[in-house]
Protein backbone atom coordinates (compact mmCIF):
# COMPACT_ATOMS: atom_id res chain seq x y z
CA UNK A 1 0.00 0.00 0.00
CA UNK A 2 1.47 3.75 -1.37
CA UNK A 3 1.05 6.07 1.77
CA UNK A 4 0.25 9.31 0.66
CA UNK A 5 2.60 12.03 -0.14
CA UNK A 6 3.40 14.50 3.04
CA UNK A 7 3.11 18.18 2.64
CA UNK A 8 7.22 18.79 2.07
CA UNK A 9 6.96 16.82 -0.81
CA UNK A 10 3.70 18.26 -2.15
CA UNK A 11 5.66 21.52 -1.92
CA UNK A 12 8.59 20.27 -3.24
CA UNK A 13 6.73 18.81 -6.32
CA UNK A 14 5.17 21.92 -6.64
CA UNK A 15 8.63 23.84 -7.02
CA UNK A 16 9.75 21.79 -9.52
CA UNK A 17 6.96 22.10 -11.52
CA UNK A 18 7.04 26.07 -11.49
CA UNK A 19 10.71 26.00 -12.40
CA UNK A 20 9.90 23.72 -15.05
CA UNK A 21 6.96 26.24 -15.87
CA UNK A 22 4.36 23.80 -15.55
CA UNK A 23 1.15 25.10 -14.25
CA UNK A 24 0.28 24.22 -10.60
CA UNK A 25 -2.97 23.49 -10.15
CA UNK A 26 -5.08 25.16 -7.36
CA UNK A 27 -5.89 23.81 -4.35
CA UNK A 28 -10.29 23.53 -4.65
CA UNK A 29 -11.83 25.82 -2.32
CA UNK A 30 -13.75 24.72 0.58
CA UNK A 31 -17.50 25.37 0.06
CA UNK A 32 -18.93 27.50 2.84
CA UNK A 33 -20.38 25.65 5.97
CA UNK A 34 -24.30 25.58 5.50
CA UNK A 35 -27.20 28.00 6.68
CA UNK A 36 -30.61 28.06 5.99
CA UNK A 37 -30.79 30.18 3.16
CA UNK A 38 -27.46 27.87 1.39
CA UNK A 39 -29.48 24.77 2.08
CA UNK A 40 -32.94 26.19 0.88
CA UNK A 41 -30.77 26.82 -2.52
CA UNK A 42 -29.32 23.19 -2.59
CA UNK A 43 -32.96 21.43 -1.83
CA UNK A 44 -34.24 23.55 -4.63
CA UNK A 45 -31.64 23.18 -7.27
CA UNK A 46 -31.72 19.21 -6.43
CA UNK A 47 -35.37 19.40 -6.99
CA UNK A 48 -35.24 21.35 -10.20
CA UNK A 49 -32.81 18.78 -11.61
CA UNK A 50 -33.95 15.33 -10.72
CA UNK A 51 -37.17 13.74 -9.93
CA UNK A 52 -37.61 12.72 -6.73
CA UNK A 53 -38.85 11.98 -2.84
CA UNK A 54 -39.03 13.44 0.59
CA UNK A 55 -37.10 11.14 1.56
CA UNK A 56 -34.19 11.00 -1.03
CA UNK A 57 -34.04 14.59 -0.83
CA UNK A 58 -33.49 14.59 3.16
CA UNK A 59 -30.62 11.69 2.26
CA UNK A 60 -28.93 14.21 0.25
CA UNK A 61 -29.24 17.49 2.51
CA UNK A 62 -27.87 14.90 5.36
CA UNK A 63 -24.69 14.68 3.13
CA UNK A 64 -24.25 18.29 1.96
CA UNK A 65 -24.62 18.70 5.57
CA UNK A 66 -21.61 16.22 6.62
CA UNK A 67 -19.87 16.79 4.07
CA UNK A 68 -19.65 20.75 4.40
CA UNK A 69 -20.69 21.53 8.22
CA UNK A 70 -22.98 24.21 9.71
CA UNK A 71 -22.67 27.73 9.71
CA UNK A 72 -22.09 29.56 13.10
CA UNK A 73 -24.26 32.64 13.99
CA UNK A 74 -22.38 35.84 15.34
CA UNK A 75 -22.03 34.22 18.74
CA UNK A 76 -20.11 31.29 17.69
CA UNK A 77 -22.93 28.78 17.71
CA UNK A 78 -24.03 26.30 15.28
CA UNK A 79 -27.30 27.67 13.41
CA UNK A 80 -30.15 25.42 13.70
CA UNK A 81 -31.10 23.63 10.60
CA UNK A 82 -34.69 22.75 10.39
CA UNK A 83 -34.30 19.74 7.47
CA UNK A 84 -37.63 18.67 7.80
CA UNK A 85 -39.33 21.72 8.22
CA UNK A 86 -37.96 22.85 4.54
CA UNK A 87 -38.47 19.64 2.87
CA UNK A 88 -42.32 20.00 4.03
CA UNK A 89 -42.53 22.96 2.35
CA UNK A 90 -41.41 22.15 -1.07
CA UNK A 91 -43.90 19.23 -0.79
CA UNK A 92 -46.53 21.46 0.29
CA UNK A 93 -45.36 23.90 -2.61
CA UNK A 94 -45.53 20.69 -5.29
CA UNK A 95 -41.59 20.67 -5.60
CA UNK A 96 -41.38 17.11 -4.16
CA UNK A 97 -44.44 14.80 -4.78
CA UNK A 98 -43.75 11.07 -3.64
CA UNK A 99 -46.93 10.53 -5.33
CA UNK A 100 -45.71 11.57 -8.79
CA UNK A 101 -42.29 9.93 -8.55
CA UNK A 102 -44.00 6.46 -7.97
CA UNK A 103 -46.42 6.80 -10.90
CA UNK A 104 -43.33 7.65 -13.55
CA UNK A 105 -41.03 5.64 -11.86
CA UNK A 106 -43.73 2.50 -12.04
CA UNK A 107 -44.41 3.21 -15.47
CA UNK A 108 -40.40 3.99 -16.41
CA UNK A 109 -39.48 0.74 -15.26
CA UNK A 110 -42.43 -1.49 -16.79
CA UNK A 111 -41.64 0.36 -20.19
CA UNK A 112 -38.35 -0.94 -20.52
CA UNK A 113 -39.61 -4.30 -19.48
CA UNK A 114 -39.38 -4.46 -15.58
CA UNK A 115 -41.84 -6.72 -13.70
CA UNK A 116 -43.87 -5.68 -10.50
CA UNK A 117 -40.95 -6.70 -8.24
CA UNK A 118 -38.40 -4.30 -9.69
CA UNK A 119 -41.11 -1.71 -9.48
CA UNK A 120 -42.15 -2.45 -5.60
CA UNK A 121 -38.02 -2.45 -5.00
CA UNK A 122 -37.39 0.91 -6.56
CA UNK A 123 -40.06 2.65 -5.02
CA UNK A 124 -39.36 1.12 -1.02
CA UNK A 125 -35.17 2.32 -2.20
CA UNK A 126 -36.55 5.46 -2.90
CA UNK A 127 -38.57 6.00 -0.14
CA UNK A 128 -42.16 5.92 -0.91
CA UNK A 129 -44.82 4.99 1.21
CA UNK A 130 -46.90 1.92 1.46
CA UNK A 131 -50.01 3.04 0.55
CA UNK A 132 -48.34 4.81 -2.88
CA UNK A 133 -46.28 1.94 -3.71
CA UNK A 134 -49.64 -0.17 -3.41
CA UNK A 135 -51.58 3.02 -5.84
CA UNK A 136 -48.86 2.60 -8.91
CA UNK A 137 -47.99 -1.03 -8.68
CA UNK A 138 -48.42 -2.37 -12.10
CA UNK A 139 -51.57 -4.02 -13.15
CA UNK A 140 -52.02 -7.50 -14.93
CA UNK A 141 -52.29 -6.08 -18.35
CA UNK A 142 -48.88 -4.10 -17.56
CA UNK A 143 -47.36 -7.06 -15.90
CA UNK A 144 -48.19 -9.07 -19.05
CA UNK A 145 -46.69 -6.37 -21.43
CA UNK A 146 -43.86 -6.00 -19.73
CA UNK A 147 -43.04 -9.34 -19.54
CA UNK A 148 -43.44 -9.96 -23.14
CA UNK A 149 -41.14 -6.71 -23.94
CA UNK A 150 -38.52 -8.27 -21.68
CA UNK A 151 -38.81 -11.53 -23.84
CA UNK A 152 -38.78 -9.70 -27.37
CA UNK A 153 -36.07 -7.49 -26.20
CA UNK A 154 -33.62 -11.05 -24.84
CA UNK A 155 -35.04 -12.88 -27.45
CA UNK A 156 -36.82 -15.68 -25.65
CA UNK A 157 -39.47 -18.34 -26.23
CA UNK A 158 -41.52 -16.90 -29.35
CA UNK A 159 -39.43 -14.20 -29.81
CA UNK A 160 -36.18 -16.27 -30.81
CA UNK A 161 -38.29 -16.61 -33.96
CA UNK A 162 -38.57 -13.93 -36.11
CA UNK A 163 -41.71 -12.40 -37.12
CA UNK A 164 -41.43 -13.03 -40.96
CA UNK A 165 -40.89 -16.35 -39.88
CA UNK A 166 -43.43 -17.06 -37.84
CA UNK A 167 -45.37 -15.82 -40.63
CA UNK A 168 -44.57 -17.78 -42.96
CA UNK A 169 -45.35 -21.23 -40.74
CA UNK A 170 -42.02 -21.85 -39.51
CA UNK A 171 -41.33 -23.40 -35.97
CA UNK A 172 -39.87 -21.86 -33.66
CA UNK A 173 -36.56 -23.74 -32.56
CA UNK A 174 -36.17 -25.77 -29.87
CA UNK A 175 -34.29 -24.91 -26.48
CA UNK A 176 -31.89 -26.82 -24.32
CA UNK A 177 -33.47 -27.48 -20.86
CA UNK A 178 -30.13 -25.44 -19.37
CA UNK A 179 -31.18 -22.35 -22.13
CA UNK A 180 -34.03 -22.43 -20.95
CA UNK A 181 -33.72 -22.53 -17.40
CA UNK A 182 -31.60 -19.47 -17.71
CA UNK A 183 -33.49 -17.32 -19.42
CA UNK A 184 -36.44 -18.05 -16.50
CA UNK A 185 -33.51 -16.98 -14.13
CA UNK A 186 -32.97 -13.51 -16.19
CA UNK A 187 -36.63 -12.76 -16.31
CA UNK A 188 -37.06 -13.52 -12.94
CA UNK A 189 -34.21 -11.53 -11.45
CA UNK A 190 -36.08 -8.67 -13.82
CA UNK A 191 -38.82 -9.06 -11.35
CA UNK A 192 -41.90 -11.21 -13.40
CA UNK A 193 -43.77 -13.41 -11.68
CA UNK A 194 -43.04 -17.15 -12.22
CA UNK A 195 -46.35 -17.53 -13.81
CA UNK A 196 -46.08 -14.73 -16.35
CA UNK A 197 -41.99 -15.96 -16.92
CA UNK A 198 -43.44 -19.65 -17.72
CA UNK A 199 -45.96 -18.43 -19.90
CA UNK A 200 -43.46 -16.35 -21.86
CA UNK A 201 -41.19 -18.57 -22.37
CA UNK A 202 -43.14 -21.45 -23.74
CA UNK A 203 -45.89 -20.06 -25.82
CA UNK A 204 -45.62 -21.83 -28.75
CA UNK A 205 -46.15 -18.30 -31.21
CA UNK A 206 -46.02 -13.80 -31.06
CA UNK A 207 -50.03 -14.63 -31.43
CA UNK A 208 -50.89 -16.31 -28.13
CA UNK A 209 -49.18 -13.79 -26.20
CA UNK A 210 -50.71 -11.05 -27.95
CA UNK A 211 -54.33 -12.55 -27.03
CA UNK A 212 -52.80 -13.43 -23.70
CA UNK A 213 -52.49 -9.68 -22.84
CA UNK A 214 -55.32 -8.61 -25.10
CA UNK A 215 -57.62 -10.73 -22.50
CA UNK A 216 -55.82 -8.35 -19.28
CA UNK A 217 -56.80 -5.51 -20.76
CA UNK A 218 -60.86 -6.30 -22.23
CA UNK A 219 -60.91 -7.55 -17.98
CA UNK A 220 -59.19 -4.54 -17.15
CA UNK A 221 -61.61 -2.10 -19.37
CA UNK A 222 -64.54 -4.06 -18.08
CA UNK A 223 -63.58 -3.82 -14.69
CA UNK A 224 -63.23 0.26 -15.08
CA UNK A 225 -66.53 0.55 -15.94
Amino acid sequence: MVSPPDQSSQRRSAKSAERKGRAVPDKPARRAPLDADSLRDLALSYAARYATTAAKLEAYLARKIRERGVAEDGDGRSVELDVGGLIARLVELGYVDDDAFARARSRDLTARGYGARRVEQALWAAGVDEQAREDHAPGEAQRRRAAMLLAKKRRFGPYALSEAAEAAGEAAPSIEPARREKQIAAMLRAGHDYEHVRKVIEAPSRVELEDWLAEAQAEEEENSR
